[in-house]
């Protein structure tokens, strides 16, 4: 990983660089300024002192002098060749500089390295008056100027600076290694402790030296101070879950402990349903089966009665036709009341066997609705409330009766517990729609309404507006848990204060069984 101390030692290499790279590109710029001006002032000196020279001696055809004033001129390192020519002979004279550094002359007329400056040379007589005439060309000077001196010089001053930079650049990396040190140790000891603190397994607390007095000594200080705090945290925290692992423990016995009660209320429940039915089928049988007795006794007298009179041989037709009448009386009355009572066994029969098998079957839904009412007959016939029911001919459930029974059972009693005074009088309706596969029934009352902070909290276990008075709070929750977990279906209530209540659930016609409810998608999975 490169760090912070790596990134800050090439950024300030990086800046020194930049700088003495920018300060040495001007210097260069202007030493090599400096060189070309030298340069241009030695070609123009050079020039300037050759065609005042050289006219004359070339003139007088003084090869001598023109080889010396040559020779003369060849002595600043710049200079390749001069070359004199004359206008009639050609090459007069010519020096060269070799590339030991020697100077010979040039006997023939040949190419020269280096830039070629070429001047005419003019010659002027002055004449016995002291006149001038007009000037004489004589001839042309050539010289060859050489930039290698040039180029030598300015590589060797990009040689020195590069050198130069090299030089600082190495200085101030040791310098910065040697000085940042001083900051990033320290640092690196606090990042390992506070690694170590991060990944350590025990509580132990390797606190880091505090024998600094800087800065970083109270960075250092702090983060000793941290860790002590972070252990006191870390063995409270320890604590703290000790604790409420004990408590969790304690919460998820004492919910089993709820969870088992509450089961056990929901089945207290149903068999109390059942018990208060029982009671009220058998006292709603005792009178029609009363009656029936007390018919057959009252026929069984007035047979022994004729039987009597036939052995006696004194049968009068009176009393033949009295007991005819007797007869027909008693057999009816033994007749209907028998009836009745066979009805009332059978309903009876069917909800009680629905209600505790809990088995599935096919079954008419209106005819079924009319068997749980009629088995409610005992404890509705002693209130002013009238249930009606509106339900389609031949929609059939394929589905759970007994656990039907039970919901029909328990809506229709809390609307008698709850929604009307004892004296009250009232309608409770019943109306089942069939909507494709699904059907939807309304139970409904006309009576006080449910208040509108309780309408939320009807369908929880142990809500009841009656507590103390018999009410348990657990019929519309066995109700909510029945719709929604055993048929799968809905439940949902609306009501006013002063206008009733009404419940509306939807079931389907064929109750899915519990592979089929548990690959429903989620959002089907309705209230569960």
């Amino acid at each position: 990983m490169f760090g912070i101390q790596g990134r800050l030692t090439l950024l300030f290499v990086v800046i020194v660089t930049l700088v003495l790279g920018i300060s040495g590109t001007y210097a260069q710029y202007s030493l090599g300024h400096e060189l070309e001006v030298a340069n241009q002032r030695l070609r123009e000196g050079v020039l300037t002192r050759l065609q005042t020279s050289l006219p004359s001696a070339l003139w007088d055809l003084d090869k001598a002098k023109v080889d010396n004033i040559v020779a003369a001129e060849m002595l600043p390192p710049e200079l390749v060749s001069i070359r004199v020519y004359d206008t009639s002979v050609g090459l007069f004279s010519g020096k060269l500089r070799n590339d030991n550094g020697s100077v010979s002359a040039i006997e023939n007329d040949l190419n020269v390295a280096g830039t070629p400056v070429v001047a005419d040379l003019a010659y002027r007589d002055s004449g016995a008056a002291g006149a001038s005439l007009k000037p004489v060309i004589v001839g042309r000077v050539v010289v060859n100027f050489s930039r290698a001196q040039i180029d030598a010089t300015l590589a060797a001053e990009v040689r020195r600076k590069v050198t130069e930079v090299l030089l600082l650049d190495l200085i101030l990396v040791a310098a910065l290694a040697l000085s940042l040190r001083i900051v990033f140790d320290p640092l690196k000891r606090l990042r390992d402790g506070l690694f170590d603190l991060a990944t350590r397994g025990s509580d132990e607390v390797e606190e880091l030296p505090e024998n600094r007095q800087d800065e970083l000594g109270e960075v250092i200080r702090g983060f000793n101070a941290i860790q002590r705090k972070i252990k006191s945290n870390i063995q409270r925290i320890r604590e703290a879950e000790d604790e409420a692992r004990k408590s969790a423990q304690t919460t998820a016995k004492a919910l089993d402990d709820l969870r088992r009660t509450q089961e056990s209320l929901l089945q207290a429940e149903r068999l109390a349903s059942l018990g208060g039915l029982v009671a009220g089928v058998a006292h709603e049988i005792n009178t029609p089966v009363g009656i029936a007795l007390t018919s057959a006794s009252v026929l069984l007298e007035a047979t022994e009665k004729v039987h009597q009179a036939v052995d006696g041989g004194n049968v009068k037709k009176s009393d033949i036709m009295r007991y005819l009448e007797t007869a027909s009386e008693s057999t009816r009355l033994i007749m209907n009341n028998a009836y009745r009572a066979a009805h009332l066994i059978h309903s009876f029969k069917q909800i009680a066997v629905d209600q505790v098998s809990e088995a599935r079957r096919r079954f008419e839904l209106r005819d079924y609705i009319n068997e749980v009412v009629s088995s409610l007959q005992p404890k509705l016939k002693k209130t002013r409330i009238t249930v009606s029911i509106s339900c389609p001919a031949d929609v059939m459930l394929d589905s759970y009766p007994g656990a039907l029974a039970q919901v029909i059972t328990n809506l229709t009693l809390n609307c008698v517990e709850h929604a009307f005074n004892p004296d009250d009088a009232g309608q409770i309706r019943i109306m089942v729609v069939q909507q494709a596969d699904w059907i939807e029934m309304q139970v409904a009352d006309d009576g006080k309404g449910i208040a509108p902070e309780m309408l939320d909290k009807v369908f929880d276990p142990f809500v009841t507006t009656r507590r103390g008075q018999g009410g348990t709070g657990l019929g519309l929750n066995i109700v909510f848990n029945l719709i929604v977990k055993q048929f799968c279906g809905t439940i949902s209530v609306a009501s006013k204060l002063g206008e009733g209540a009404c419940f509306t659930l939807r079931i389907p016609c064929i109750t899915p069984t519990e592979e089929q409810h548990h690959a429903l998608p989620p959002d089907q999975h309705l209230h569960d």
